[in-house]
């Protein structure tokens, strides 16, 4: 029984998903959710007790695919340089692949929705750039390299990079993909990232 209910709250986020990519800009009601899903919104309120924890259940699946696949990077990659440019292609490829849920990175879809949500998205980016720091601090002492611009300053700017490039994909509704020319982009930004001590 609870595997088919398991089932059903997957339904129910994938049709959500879909549908913040297929209506950019719009606002996604319950009762289109449901029409969506083919179940009444009573239905929709026994699998999630309100809209706000539908998003946050695709906010988990953010999380939960980013920052996996982003600890597995840092224990396998060991040159510097190299596991930020995993990171921010795993980042921007994830993106890529799945444009309703740009829709919540940018908070674009949260408009109107509970504070909590546009916090925890913020608190996404905020691990990321943790992560980047910590990566960036292990330069110096793992490879006698440096950022050009210091640690903080420097996580700052790739995040204001993929969160550019996230903003940039939604606001094209989906055209402008953020993978697109990003190779050309990251080989000058490489190699302007770091000094030899």
């Amino acid at each position: 029984m609870s595997n088919k209910k398991n089932d059903r709250r997957t339904q129910i986020l994938q049709s959500l998903a879909q549908m913040l990519e297929s209506s950019p800009g719009a606002r996604i009601t319950t009762s289109a959710l449901a029409k969506q899903v083919g179940v009444s919104e009573a239905a929709l309120y026994r699998h999630f007790p309100s809209k706000a924890k539908m998003f946050e259940g695709l906010i988990e699946f953010i999380e939960e695919s980013l920052f996996t696949r982003i600890n597995l990077i840092i224990q396998e990659e060991s040159n510097v340089v190299s596991r930020i440019e995993v990171i921010m292609k795993l980042i921007l490829g994830f993106a890529e692949q799945n444009p309703g849920m740009c829709r919540l990175l940018t908070a674009d879809a949260l408009a109107g929705e509970t504070e909590r949500l546009r916090v925890r998205i913020a608190q996404v980016f905020d691990r990321i750039e943790t992560q980047l720091k910590q990566i960036i601090r292990e330069a110096d002492l793992k490879q006698g390299l440096r950022p050009t611009m210091g640690v903080a300053p420097c996580a700052n700017f790739l995040i204001a990079i993929i969160e550019g490039k996230i903003r940039h994909y939604v606001r094209s509704e989906f055209k402008v993909k953020p993978m697109d020319i990003w190779q050309e982009q990251w080989t000058v930004l490489a190699q302007n990232l770091m000094l030899n001590r």
